[in-house]
């Protein structure tokens, strides 16, 4: 039997505590080993799940452990790209939230250092390993709508009250683009393996933050219209429209957390078949792909040449926005 990964947690932040600290924990192949943050108050909710929990009162001291074999960084988008580098120098694999960098170009150097040392980096970007979005992708590879024609999607969520959130704020890279537009942009590229040709956007800006945005793409055999935003009552879905059939899914992008993540699959007569999955935690999901990979050399499913991708639409999106 092969020794679980060890892994490491980069600071004490609420999505790790919340989602990804427990996902390595109950994670088949791997151990939640370390924690780098300063504040034992914070560090005290990661040990109530997982006692044996080593804290290190700095990010330096946990990268300098050599028992730490990867990393997980949940901190600021504006220091993401910084501290892969770090990790990758200390010879930890490297999983960073989303997104990664802050532009398309700074994925460069971190591909060549992952080929250069061998080891696994990749943002975590957990909806590919999602049972529910492999479905999609394999109805439209099959032909199940027919020709695909348009794809559209939204994502929303009000957090204007939470004035201190990193995502309230410019300095720190926040807004609702680089948040939450990963996910109807990297989540229509995945399902279809299709990159734009054309992009046209408007955005709302509020104190240097992007909090609307809407978003027209021409890709090679389908037209795409999505939102997001950051100042509206929670909602989320994707729509795949075909000459012969519709395929909708629920709860893309939070599966479990505000409901039941399904693919509807509408054909004609008014046919729909309904695919559940009420179990299937991506997170999770994520962190084992992650270790079959560092353990096994399986391929993994979303390699930081798919990130630099998505990051580079987000740009485009930025570069063409006219103001709302």
């Amino acid at each position: 039997m092969q020794k679980p990964v060890q892994w490491g947690v980069l600071g004490a932040a609420k999505f790790a505590r919340h989602f990804m600290a427990p996902a390595i924990h109950g994670a088949n192949g791997a151990r939640l080993a370390g924690l780098a943050t300063s504040s034992a108050a914070k560090a005290e909710p990661f040990q109530a799940f997982c006692p044996d929990l080593t804290v290190y009162d700095s990010y330096d001291a946990l990268l300098a452990d050599p028992q730490i074999e990867a990393v997980y960084i949940p901190m600021p988008n504006h220091v993401h790209v910084e501290w892969s580098h770090k990790a990758l120098d200390a010879g930890k694999h490297v999983l960073c939230e989303k997104p990664m960098t802050m532009k398309a170009p700074e994925f460069d150097a971190l591909i060549e250092k992952r080929d250069q040392t061998g080891l696994l980096a990749a943002e975590a970007y957990m909806i590919v390993h999602h049972p529910q979005w492999q479905l999609a992708r394999k109805l439209i590879a099959d032909g199940a709508i027919g020709r695909l024609v348009h794809v559209t999607g939204a994502f929303s969520f009000d957090n204007r009250a939470d004035t201190t959130n990193i995502r309230n704020r410019a300095e720190t890279g926040g807004g609702g683009l680089r948040d939450i537009g990963v996910y109807v942009i990297g989540g229509a590229r995945f399902a279809t393996g299709q990159e734009p040709v054309s992009v046209q956007s408007a955005i709302r800006w509020e104190d240097g933050i992007d909090t609307f945005t809407e978003i027209r793409a021409q890709f090679p055999d389908f037209t795409y219209s999505t939102y997001v935003s950051i100042r509206m009552h929670p909602h989320q879905e994707m729509v795949f429209h075909g000459e012969g059939g519709v395929i909708r899914l629920t709860m893309p992008f939070n599966a479990r957390v505000m409901g039941e993540a399904r693919v509807e699959l509408h054909r004609p007569k008014h046919e729909v078949q309904v695919t559940r999955f009420p179990g299937d935690d991506h997170y999770k999901l994520q962190v084992e792909a992650f270790c079959r990979s560092v353990r096994e050399g399986a391929e993994y499913p979303c390699p930081l040449e798919f990130s630099r991708g998505t990051q580079q639409m987000i740009d485009r999106v930025f570069e063409k926005a006219v103001p709302l």
